[in-house]
């Protein structure tokens, strides 16, 4: 499972990459056949961020409660960031709220912050951190592909959501134009 998880977190990076340069072209070219492309995306973003949010959090619970793996205090901050939004995230996408970005945007954000020191405390587990001797955030349950931990995953998933909720904000100017 961890392999696959890790495809998946690499997806969802080349994924938001993919995106990033959709819009930029975007952006560049109005006209082109790319902001075609783009603009065929827009009405998905909220549905594609909550498939991601929701991937995760069954993961994670899959690490928890099957791998038994034990979340240490960093993975217990990220979590508290991604649950609500596979819930807040299907309400959004139900009601094709692209104001989300208001409210799920935050904890997006303090996920992301967390995910990246998280991911480098992993890639270099030598380093001092807060978290409690009996559960350091050191602690690699996953290493796959020589570089994917469960923090580098969590990054990944927050990234997406994070440019799927940009192009939401940028949905919602939109319509308000």
């Amino acid at each position: 499972m961890s392999r696959f998880f890790a495809l998946l977190a690499l997806g969802a990076f080349t994924a938001t990459a993919g995106v990033a340069f959709l819009a930029l072209v975007r952006r560049l070219r109005p006209e082109s056949a790319v902001a075609e492309l783009f603009e065929a995306l827009r009405p998905s973003v909220l549905w594609l961020a909550w498939i991601v949010a929701a991937v995760t959090t069954l993961g994670s619970l899959y690490y928890s409660l099957v791998a038994h793996f034990e979340p240490c205090e960093l993975c217990w901050y990220q979590r508290i960031c991604m649950y609500p939004l596979s819930v807040v995230l299907l309400i959004a996408a139900w009601r094709r709220d692209f104001g989300i970005w208001r409210y799920a945007g935050p904890p997006v954000v303090v996920g992301i912050v967390i995910a990246v020191y998280h991911s480098q405390l992993q890639a270099f587990p030598k380093q001092q951190s807060f978290c409690a001797l009996a559960n350091p955030c050191t602690v690699r349950y996953v290493w796959e592909l020589g570089f994917v931990s469960l923090p580098l995953m969590d990054l990944a998933a927050f990234l997406f959501i994070a440019t799927m909720l940009l192009i939401a904000r940028d949905s919602e100017h939109k319509e308000d134009s």
